[in-house]
């Protein structure tokens, strides 16, 4: 199986994540399953589906969480340096609009546009790997082509 790259940050949520499903959410459930089951009849009994099909998600995602965390290859961004690459956080200026935009290139399993954290599969962090502070840098988006300057590059 190929490895998963991800930063030291993104694989301790997903560890925490795992942690909280089988420490606090599976109990949980386990329990308004067994307090489902008292209140009789199950095949007409809403709380016990709706608490299996919930056990159902938690136990998939347990199983889709161990697997991502042992195929992961942490990568420690701290000890980066030079052009963007995996783990870099770029601040961009748009050159139409002049709005700066911070990212850091994580991996696919650790994305979050919203936090600023960008699939390193994306177009705009593929077009920007290699590249230098100073390089400005055309990317091919949904919305047309648009073109930004690398302001800043910083291992953190």
């Amino acid at each position: 199986m190929e490895k998963i790259p991800m930063t030291r940050a993104g694989n301790q949520l997903l560890d925490e994540e795992l942690k909280r499903l089988k420490s606090v959410e599976r109990p949980a459930i386990i329990q308004a399953i067994a307090e489902a089951r008292e209140l009789g009849d199950l095949s007409e009994n809403a709380e016990y589906h709706s608490a299996r099909e919930k056990q159902s998600f938690i136990e998939g995602r347990i199983k889709e969480l161990e697997g991502i965390l042992s195929l992961a290859e942490v990568i420690d961004t701290e000890k980066l340096s030079g052009p963007i690459k995996f783990g870099a956080t770029v601040t961009l200026v748009d050159a139409d609009t002049d709005e700066e935009k911070t990212y850091q290139i994580v991996g696919e399993v650790e994305a979050d546009l919203e936090r600023g954290l960008l699939n390193m599969r994306s177009p705009l962090a593929r077009a920007l790997i290699g590249k230098d502070e100073g390089d400005t840098v055309d990317v091919k988006t949904p919305g047309g082509e648009r073109s930004y300057e690398v302001l800043n590059i910083r291992y953190i």
